[in-house]
């Protein structure tokens, strides 16, 4: 008795925190309104969520799929990152109209510029439908037993629900149904997606994207990292695809900013759309990731960086077409490095063996071994996966992610309308080829810094998979051209279809399936292909019986949790969470304290001239040396630009609202600090950061260095 007592007190203290946790708003109410109130919570949590009324809820989105926005006025507007919009911003400039580096500043809404492929959701409902689910599973045929994880089975389940429940979808509305803690719950989210968006305001990169590569991931920042953009719809309010006639959007709930302020130990949350954890991993598991995942992209993407980085700053060109791509490679370059840092210097490794032998000795003493099972099954699966993922991973880091110019449009119709010689097929697969092609040269306009990556990622392929692993182009290479994988790479550009416009212009001319099977291009994005598809393969067959034993292990942790009297959360999976905790400093090392937040004169000590990175704009100068802050200062007259608060946070919450303990915007969470990078897989509160943007910094850009004042006349702001 006394061993388990000491066991349960262990998995306690290494594991429970009272900030811990990205929760579902539907367990609020019941699992953490008493521990936000103690925290300082001074709002009904019914006016966070509420499953029938507006709430919070209403004003945070879904910005693009991949972040988190916040509806900031009655008239649709969004805020969001820098970085959120980046990927926008950057289809928008172009030498002469440089939005990157110069911002952009709409004057009117007339002036307020479409943004193509740019969604923002609403989550209108979510509703816990696990015993529908379960019932159906019960009865539907499942031969492979997949059903339960299955998003295309889990697609047809939301229909029928919502059939049966008379729930109506119209354009715009789509449902999603997903699984939760391993397939033991399920949460059916109804969602409003809008299509019309446009960007509004963004700041030059020297503000925006202030410190870049060598802040990122870091704390202490100096970064105003927000963008505004604003959503449009139909004269019913209703989504609709770009139109002229289309009107700001009517929002049916949009926050209020507070320029009050917070002080350390002040109660905050966020809400936003966290994308991936895995809080549940065996130690087995969390050494995989390291060795594989993290260890590709930490060497891979570091090499093809390199390259860019020496290319974007020589052509301006160059910069504002690969600036985007350039920015997501880095973002998570650095992240692998600083998670796998981390695990090994807070000993993560112990903390998760430590974790599943409490579970197992559970088991003992309820006399199964459900749990032995379950976790041996997964460490047999993982040893057999580890050589396949590290391939995959190779694959995609060098050959997929790195090479830009390997997404060549497909020739496979036109080569089987040519292998039919049917005459009208050949004819409408050449003109869909000629329109792939034509957006395919568009997309890749650098041929010369692409065969630059190219030949530095095929040996970086070569240096971490042996000889006789590669994928097949390979034994070409060593054929055909010696080894010499950059010969080979110039024989692409130079003889392949799509190596310029002036070839492709030749082989449509007279298009022949002997001159598609021997083009360079085509048969290495085959090669990729199939490499893909075989280690595909070989992991389907190793994690056959993960999901079930995974389901039991994540059942047994759940229960472990609930005895113990701790709330439990599931992992993120980029649905609409909630987490809570306070404004707080914290120490890095020993002997060493960071402060919870950051001013203007932190800028200007960071300024280096010679550095891209480090850039001031001389109007912001202006403002730090006249002191000309306006209502946006601090009390001490100091302009604040970021803050930290140790929520729970991943990918996915960028651009979270941060809210104080009335409900009240006070920043926009953008990063998380190195120290705290293990928290994808085990959460630190000790250690742990989300980094965010102060909302006074943000609205004194927007004010006083960009003379938007129609964008701050739209907001509701308490003093």
């Amino acid at each position: 008795m006394k061993k388990q007592i000491l066991a349960l007190f262990c998995f306690v203290s290494i594991t429970a925190s009272a900030d811990e946790g990205m929760w579902m708003l539907t367990d609020l109410k019941a699992q953490n309104e008493v521990a936000m109130i103690e925290l300082g919570l001074q709002m009904p949590v019914e006016q966070i969520y509420s499953p029938d009324g507006i709430a919070l809820k209403d004003a945070v989105v879904h910005f693009g799929g991949g972040c988190t926005g916040e509806v900031i006025s009655s008239q649709g507007l969004v805020l969001t990152n820098h970085h959120c919009g980046y990927g926008a911003i950057q289809k928008l400039s172009s030498v002469e109209h440089d939005y990157l580096t110069d911002g952009f500043w709409a004057a009117s809404l007339d002036g307020e510029i479409p943004c193509e492929g740019l969604k923002i959701t609403f989550i209108d409902k979510i509703l816990d439908v696990t015993d529908y689910v379960n019932a159906r599973l019960q009865v539907d045929e499942d031969p492979e037993g997949v059903n339960y994880l299955s998003p295309r089975y889990l697609s047809t389940v939301a229909d029928r629900f919502a059939k049966q429940e008379n729930i109506t979808t119209k354009p715009g509305t789509t449902l999603e149904l997903k699984a939760f803690y391993g397939g033991n719950k399920y949460y059916l989210f109804i969602k409003k997606v809008y299509s019309d968006i446009r960007i509004v305001g963004a700041p030059p990169s020297s503000i925006g994207k202030y410190g870049a590569d060598t802040d990122n991931w870091m704390w202490p920042r100096h970064t105003g990292d927000f963008s505004i953009f604003r959503i449009y719809a139909d004269a019913n309010g209703e989504p609709a695809a770009y139109s002229i006639n289309n009107k700001p959007l009517q929002v049916k709930k949009h926050l209020t900013i507070s320029l009050a302020g917070y002080n350390e130990g002040d109660f905050a949350f966020v809400m936003g759309f966290p994308g991936r954890n895995w809080r549940y991993m065996i130690s087995d598991e969390v050494e995989e990731r390291m060795q594989t995942t993290n260890f590709m992209r930490h060497n891979v993407r570091g090499v093809r960086q390199d390259v860019l980085m020496e290319q974007m700053l020589a052509d301006p060109a160059v910069r504002i077409h690969y600036a985007s791509k350039y920015a997501s490679s880095a973002n998570y370059w650095k992240n692998a490095i600083g998670m796998n840092e981390g695990l090994v210097r807070l000993n993560v490794l112990d903390t998760k063996r430590a974790q599943q032998e409490q579970l197992l000795e559970r088991g003992k003493a309820m006399g199964t071994d459900v749990y032995q099972n379950a976790f041996d099954e997964i460490r047999s699966i993982v040893s057999q996966r580890r050589k396949a993922i590290y391939h995959q991973q190779a694959i995609t880091e060098a050959l997929v992610t790195g090479l830009d110019f390997m997404r060549i449009p497909s020739t496979s119709k036109l080569e089987a309308a040519l292998k039919e010689k049917n005459k009208k097929k050949v004819k409408a697969e050449t003109e869909a080829l000629k329109v792939n092609a034509g957006k395919y040269f568009n997309n890749v306009p650098y041929p010369e810094v692409e065969k630059l990556v190219a030949k530095q990622m095929l040996k970086t392929y070569m240096q971490y998979i042996p000889e006789d692993q590669r994928i097949s182009i390979f034994s070409i290479i060593d054929e055909r051209f010696k080894g010499n994988s950059d010969a080979f790479i110039d024989a692409c550009f130079q003889y392949s279809m799509f190596g310029t416009k002036e070839n492709f212009a030749r082989f449509i001319k007279k298009p022949t399936t002997e001159r598609i099977e021997q083009d360079w291009m085509v048969l290495f994005k085959h090669s990729i292909t199939d490499g893909l598809y075989q280690t595909a393969m070989e992991m389907r067959d190793a994690n056959l019986n993960y999901d079930a034993a995974h389901k039991v292990w994540v059942k047994g942790m759940m229960d472990m949790k609930k005895e113990s009297g701790i709330p439990v959360y599931p992992d993120a999976n980029s649905t609409l969470r909630l987490t809570y905790g306070k404004v707080a400093s914290y120490e890095p090392v020993d002997g060493a304290v960071y402060d919870y937040y950051t001013t203007l004169e932190g800028v200007m000590e960071k300024e280096d001239p010679t550095n891209w990175e480090f850039v001031v704009p001389e109007k912001l100068k202006q403002l730090y040396k006249t002191k000309d802050y306006g209502r946006y200062a601090m009390k001490n007259g100091e302009m604040p630009v970021n803050f930290i608060v140790d929520t729970d946070n991943t990918g996915g919450n960028s651009g979270s609202p941060v809210f104080n303990s009335k409900g009240q915007l006070i920043g926009t969470g953008f990063d998380r600090n190195y120290e705290g990078l293990t928290g994808d897989i085990a959460f630190r509160p000790a250690s742990q950061r989300a980094a965010c943007v102060d909302i006074r910094y943000t609205l004194f850009i927007i004010d006083k260095f960009a003379g938007a004042s129609r964008i701050i006349n739209e907001l509701t702001i308490e003093e």
